[in-house]
């Protein structure tokens, strides 16, 4: 089934302090999330915004941070869906479609995309929006949660997605942060 606006909703996941500068291919992961998350406001999907044990790891990348309203959800727990401040702001959204980006792919972005797999909602995850600190492991997250029937999108795909026509009145919104 496709994304739709109406449907969707945007979940970042700990994209935060030096793990986000040292993950592989850092600087596209950061600017794609940033693409993501202005191209959400515009679309007007809500952004559920994580970020794991702040006070030790630091704070969402500026470059993020920045084009997010609200506060982030800080959590402990390796899935978002272990957090009942999550599972408050999830159940407050009404979505049923959650796109999944941020680090690490294999630890943080895996236990939550497959949780909620496991609720029954759909998830893709934006295969250039998430990274590890190496290749491999960024690899075997995509593929267990590709396995699990997560598929896998890229940014421009999502955004388009959402958008389905040229005429959509965010359209040229949109093309300015993929061009």
């Amino acid at each position: 089934m496709m994304f739709t606006v109406e449907k969707t909703c945007l979940v970042v996941v700990d994209v935060q302090g030096k793990l986000a500068t040292i993950v592989d291919d850092s600087e596209v992961v950061i600017d794609n999330v940033a693409k993501l998350v202005q191209a959400m406001q515009a679309l007007e999907v809500p952004i559920l915004w994580l970020e794991q044990n702040p006070s030790r790891l630091g704070g969402t990348a500026l470059d993020i941070a920045q084009h997010i309203k609200g506060q982030p959800i800080a959590k402990m727990a390796f899935s978002a869906c272990q957090e009942e401040a999550f599972v408050e702001a999830m159940k407050e959204s009404g979505r049923t479609q959650f796109i999944v980006t941020g680090i690490e792919a294999h630890i943080c972005v895996y236990q939550t995309a497959r949780q909620l797999k496991e609720q029954g909602f759909e998830v893709e995850v934006v295969v250039d929006a998430v990274s590890s600190r190496t290749k491999a492991n960024k690899e075997i997250g995509l593929n267990k949660m590709n396995a699990l029937g997560i598929y896998p999108t890229s940014t421009e795909m999502i955004l388009y997605e959402l958008l389905q026509r040229a005429d959509h009145p965010q359209f040229k919104t949109i093309l300015q942060l993929v061009k």
